[in-house]
């Protein structure tokens, strides 16, 4: 009898040890990974600055940063122009199956320029309070002109597509190049959308390929969204290796400026819409920050936009027809750090520096201008084209853009976070407004967590499908084996 117990015991022990020797060998989580890659980032920045090199001849550690980021972030723009396309056709179509569909556009496009007042707002307010142009060190040598006037006019014959892809070819140092234009693919795409939806029923069989088409494009995202720890190490090594403090120094007044306007914006504007609306700050941000850090890493508000959309329908609640369609437009006209705090500081600064005076005209033309053409950053790493086209509605000098250009990464970090944290907020914000908001996912504890069910067979799902296909996926995610969280 004794040996018969110590043999039944002896299996039980084993497989209660198999489980946690899994646990031992398990990855971090997305979000630890992307924490470690910044913590590596910044010690390899140091140390490759330590090292010497300049930016014309960096040194092999500096040049290894570089590329390692410039590859994470080329493999994402070369998936933008087909998702961008397909999501925007598909949220246009859908809107077809959405109640109200006319009213939940016009309060998302209302939310969309409210808060985009009140941040430009807030960036003038800063501008103002601290005079960021007439503390600075900058040598006057370094303002340049860009390449482009970045007019209106510009930015009108812009939207207008040069061919059915939105693509443009230019002569480069290697030979001929292609490039795009986000704007353009967006206002095509929503000539498609709409083209949908007046054919009726004859374009299901386009819609089909629609979606299937958009279901690879976003598994090939989530591959490369999966690289994000490794892209961070390079992106923010290569930042502090080549800028450094001294880089800084020159324009630290403007730089702390630009992240304080971007911390009052999300933790200050953003807090108070919750709160009016009944909602839990804690569970926003629980549930959002998957997207908000990976727009931190990446810059890129169109390659953080699948991460947004689902964070939105699974964390806070928001219906997956009305996501599909808010969520990818405002990665595409929602920015509240490129197209509102920044430029509205950017041109205090600019006309503190040249000397030039501003006048309450000139401070409504920047919340004008933050309003209607926050399209023009599109949702791609960087603001230079806002910054032109505010600049030169003021008439200010655009030799100003060549001093904040070499700052711009540092910037565009923070200024991308908040982009994505508002994209996530509005349709959260008007889906409780209009009562369509599921409070039971949304005051649930799985915040941040609810991202582990995005492994490889969950990613490829169409983001974009029907609504009653939300039941069964949600069904498959809790049968499906976990995988690290966050992507």
């Amino acid at each position: 009898m004794p040996s018969t117990a110590s043999t039944t015991t002896t299996p039980d022990d084993t497989t209660d040890e198999q489980p946690r020797r899994r646990r031992w060998l398990r990855l971090p989580s997305f979000g630890v990974q992307v924490l470690i890659g910044l913590v590596l980032g910044v010690a390899l920045g140091l140390l490759a600055r330590s090292l010497g090199g300049t930016e014309a001849d960096p040194n092999a550690l500096t040049t290894t940063l570089s590329t390692i980021g410039s590859t994470f972030v080329q493999l994402l723009l070369a998936i933008v122009p087909p998702l961008v396309f397909l999501a925007i056709v598909a949220s246009v179509a859908n809107l077809a199956a959405v109640t109200n569909a006319a009213r939940l556009a016009g309060q998302t496009l209302l939310w969309f320029a409210i808060t985009a007042l009140v941040s430009v707002g807030i960036g003038i307010g800063l501008g103002l309070l601290t005079n960021p142009g007439l503390r600075s060190s900058a040598d006057a040598s370094a303002a340049k002109a860009p390449s482009s006037s970045g007019s209106w006019l510009d930015f009108l014959q812009g939207v207008v597509p040069a061919n059915v892809l939105g693509l443009t070819a230019s002569a480069g140092d290697d030979g001929p190049q292609l490039s795009f234009s986000v704007l353009q693919i967006i206002v095509l795409a929503i000539a498609v959308g709409v083209a949908v939806l007046r054919t009726g029923d004859k374009a299901e069989p386009f819609m089909g390929f629609v979606r299937s088409a958009l279901a690879i494009v976003q598994k090939l995202l989530w591959w490369v969204i999966r690289l994000a720890p490794i892209g961070t190490v390079g992106l923010l090594g290569r930042a502090v290796a080549t800028y450094g403090w001294d880089g800084l120094a020159p324009l630290g007044v403007f730089v702390i400026d630009v992240y304080v306007g971007i911390a009052l914006v999300i933790f200050v504007l953003y807090p108070v819409l919750l709160k009016a609306h009944g909602l839990s700050v804690r569970r926003f941000f629980a549930g959002a920050w998957p997207a908000i850090q990976l727009g931190f890493v990446s810059r890129s508000s169109v390659g953080t936009m699948p991460m947004t959309e689902r964070v939105t329908e699974r964390n806070l609640g928001v219906p997956r027809s009305y996501t599909s369609f808010a969520v990818p437009l405002g990665s595409t006209t929602k920015m509240d750090g490129c197209a509102a705090v920044y430029p509205a500081l950017a041109a205090i600064f600019v006309a503190q520096f040249f000397g030039v005076d501003l006048g309450i005209t000139d401070y409504l033309l920047i919340a004008l201008v933050s309003v209607v053409g926050s399209a023009a950053t599109a949702g791609l790493t960087g603001a230079t084209v806002m910054l032109t086209l505010t600049l030169s509605t003021l008439g200010l000098p655009l030799e100003g853009v060549g001093l904040l250009l070499a700052i711009d990464p540092i910037l565009d970090m923070g200024r991308t976070a908040v982009n994505v944290a508002g994209q996530a907020l509005v349709p959260t914000i008007v889906a409780a407004r209009e009562g369509i908001l599921d409070r039971e996912v949304y005051d649930s504890s799985r915040g941040a967590g609810a991202t582990s069910a995005d492994d490889e067979a969950e990613a490829a799902r169409p983001a974009h499908a029907e609504e009653p296909e939300q039941d069964a996926d949600a069904t498959d995610s809790t049968s499906s084996a976990p995988t690290p969280a966050g992507v």
